[in-house]
């Protein structure tokens, strides 16, 4: 289960929080002092702290400096709540880390709201990054150079082609139609002929040269990237009803 520590003094506040945050689904630990929060935020593991800025014993903002400091929670997810809506004391709260900012008085129902997306965000940068680099059989790709060898030589690809490229690869072993190509690869919704998709397809295979078997046509279909780099081309089907002979002979040179 979530859970989200809350540091504030004002013991109403405490109480409608943590009420609704339990409605909602998260386990709540409250604290009323800076020193508190902090303790409670390295011993309890949270996945947030909503950190009121006027605390007895210690500012939120000095709190928060803390928690960034501290490497157990350098990362750790802060929404700051304040009664001062300023923009000098938005600025200085995201300054120190914090991850959002709400003034009180506030509505709860936007509260929660902005609660999700923090912690949606904070999820999203904690998953694990996908590799960068890419090597199947005689292929590598490397993503963030925007490179791609075949058997240790370096072939040039536009951009067009070396995405269309890592499209069909992260999706190996499932067919993609010329449409969802279109929208995934050029942007669009098949406001282009799907001509388009065969004849990028058959230039990319005959730069790939001995890896061009990687890439299959599904005939009447569309592509699709083989599972492994040793599987054996498959009979990839007939004809579609109305497809024409000069489509299937695209695709055969392709």
């Amino acid at each position: 289960m979530t859970k989200i520590v809350i540091v504030d003094d004002e013991k109403d506040i405490l109480d409608v929080l943590e009420f609704n945050l339990h409605a909602a689904g998260y386990e709540v630990v409250t604290a009323s002092t800076g020193r508190e929060g902090l303790a409670l935020a390295l011993s309890s593991r949270p996945d947030l702290v909503i950190l009121d800025l006027m605390l007895p014993d210690m500012s939120g903002t000095e709190v928060c400096k803390q928690l960034r400091e501290s490497a157990e929670t350098k990362t750790l997810p802060v929404l700051m709540l304040s009664a001062r809506g300023e923009e000098i004391d938005r600025v200085v709260g995201f300054e120190l880390g914090a991850d959002d900012y709400v003034t009180k008085p506030f509505s709860v129902r936007e509260l929660l709201l902005r609660v999700k997306a923090v912690l949606r965000r904070s999820r999203k940068d904690a998953a694990p990054k996908r590799s960068l680099l890419i090597e199947f059989g005689k292929l590598r790709i490397d993503r963030e150079a925007h490179r791609v060898w075949v058997e240790q030589e370096e072939i040039v690809l536009t951009a067009l082609e070396f995405k269309l490229l890592v499209t069909l690869f992260e999706r190996k072993n499932r067919v993609q139609t010329r449409s969802s190509l279109l929208e995934h690869v050029w942007g669009i919704h098949a406001h282009i002929s799907t001509r388009t998709v065969d004849a990028h397809v058959k230039r990319l295979r005959e730069k790939l040269a001995e890896a061009r078997d990687y890439v299959e046509t599904v005939r009447g279909v569309g592509y699709r990237f083989k599972e492994s780099p040793d599987a054996p081309s498959e009979d990839l089907g007939l004809l579609e009803s109305g497809e024409s002979a000069l489509d299937h002979g695209l695709e055969r040179a392709g």
